[in-house]
């Protein structure tokens, strides 16, 4: 087959979501097997990055293209009608990735010459809700890059340690439940994905380090190919152990949210924890390995590409009015979402007026009692100002008082010293008054009265 230029749409380029890792995947595969891919979003980022740095062109212009494409590969309601009408003569195929996504409605429009569902859930989204014909659907299943995700050693017996594998894993939402029902088993847990904020850009060279991995759809699929025990489990509940018994059953809805069966519950998980079997999950990655891999697929793809660049050569010129009515229907189906959505923005931004109104307010509270609380602290120093006043105060008080205090002990002990001389001369004048001698008396009383009259001096 001849190189063809195809058009890859896709809401964004930018987060590692599913959609997005499968159009950087295609797109490398398309480019190894010598055609053009050149992706499309008008939100690029991370991935687009990736994808361009594999040397496949990113876009977010269609005015960029000096060519037009041989066919558009389209994911996304928006971005595909988008590229098809910049391209008024080029077929495409849409892709439908998801059962619940508003942008994976699928336009109808006369040069969408096939719709592919990724599993046969959508493909019922496609057939029973949107009236798709069904001989213009097809399923190709996803696929997994079996030279990234290379087989790790055998599993053990019992398992280690397991991964939350999502982007949607959060305390609000499966983590709890898988967490607690794995501590029942002595299983140590750990979670990789946006909602845990650690999404990882290599999971190839992180999943062999895990016995048991919970996931769901392309996250499952990537790690049934390495080989670990995989538990279905996302936000949307529980699904059971992938066993090679229930794997034809389980791939065809891509391991996603039809086989979330049971609700997010410890006791929920803990059951298919119990179904672990490590020979059971080697047989299991071999049987992917051997259908999974992405050249099947991708050769599928081509393969749809040549066929409908074919068909779209032997129809007719281009029904104009037929485009046209088709463009309108689909205006005419967008229109009430955007003017709801401009009434909810609208909403939006009357509500951010109030709480920016409310805000303000509360801020002029706040600072009327900033205010408040200053002068209290003011009024509080000027208080302790003068208690430390009144403290030196004190102390000085307290140092006059000691000086005091020492100068009346003194005159205590002076006065303690004169009542002692005095109680001898008493004993003395008394042991004089029994003596007879009348003129040894009167020296004696003369020379007592000396010394009291010296003591009394004294005293003055």
């Amino acid at each position: 087959m001849r190189s063809m230029r195809i058009l890859i749409t896709n809401n964004t380029l930018d987060f590692r979501g599913g959609s997005e890792l499968y159009v950087r995947d295609l797109a490398i595969a398309l480019l190894k097997r010598g055609h053009l891919p050149i992706a499309y979003s008008t939100k690029l980022g991370e991935i687009a990055q990736e994808i361009r740095a594999a040397t496949v062109p990113v876009i977010d212009n269609l005015d960029a293209l000096a060519a037009p494409p041989d066919v558009i590969h389209g994911h996304h309601h928006l971005d595909t009608m988008t590229a098809l009408l910049r391209f008024p003569r080029v077929p495409a195929v849409y892709f439908c990735h998801g059962w619940l996504p508003w942008e994976e409605t699928p336009p109808q429009f006369p040069r969408i010459l096939r719709y592919v569902a990724v599993d046969y859930l959508c493909r019922d989204r496609l057939l029973f809700e949107h009236g798709i014909p069904e001989d213009r659907i097809r399923v190709l299943l996803n696929f997994a890059d079996l030279e990234r995700f290379k087989p790790r050693s055998p599993l053990p017996a019992s398992p280690q340690r397991a991964l939350i594998f999502s982007n949607y894993a959060t305390e609000d939402t499966q983590i709890p439940a898988v967490r607690d029902a794995c501590a029942r088993h002595g299983i140590t847990t750990e979670v990789v994905g946006l909602g845990a904020g650690n999404a990882c850009a290599r999971p190839e060279e992180i999943l062999g380090r895990y016995d048991l991995v919970f996931a769901k759809g392309r996250a499952a699929l990537e790690s049934l190919a390495v080989g670990v025990a995989v538990i279905l489990c996302d936000e949307k509940g529980v699904g059971p152990m992938v066993t090679s018994g229930e794997l034809d059953q389980l791939r065809p809805l891509n391991f996603g949210l039809r086989t979330l069966r049971e609700p997010l519950d410890v006791d929920a998980v803990e059951r298919q924890i119990a179904r672990y079997d490590a020979e059971d999950a080697t047989k299991v990655s071999r049987l992917v390995r051997a259908n999974a891999g992405t050249d099947a697929v991708v050769d599928q793809i081509v393969s749809l590409y040549g066929e409908i660049i074919a068909e779209n050569t032997r129809r007719r010129e281009s029904n104009l009015d037929e485009e046209a009515r088709s463009s309108a229907a689909y205006l005419r189906w967008l229109a009430p979402t955007l003017k709801d959505h401009r009434q909810h923005t609208q909403q939006l931004v009357d509500w951010a007026l109030e709480r920016h109104s409310a805000v303000e307010l509360l801020a002029t509270q706040l600072a009327e009692r900033h205010e408040k609380v200053l002068a209290l602290v003011e009024h509080v120093a000027e208080r302790q100002r003068a208690v430390d006043s009144l403290g030196t105060q004190l102390r000085d008080s307290e140092t006059k008082l000691k000086v005091l205090a020492d100068h009346v002990s003194e005159r205590e002990r002076a006065v303690d010293s004169l009542a002692n001389e005095l109680a001898q001369s008493q004993n003395k004048v008394m042991a004089l008054t029994t003596q007879p001698r009348e003129a040894e008396l009167g020296e004696k009383r003369n020379m007592l009265s000396r010394q009291l009259l010296k003591l009394y001096g004294k005293l003055k």
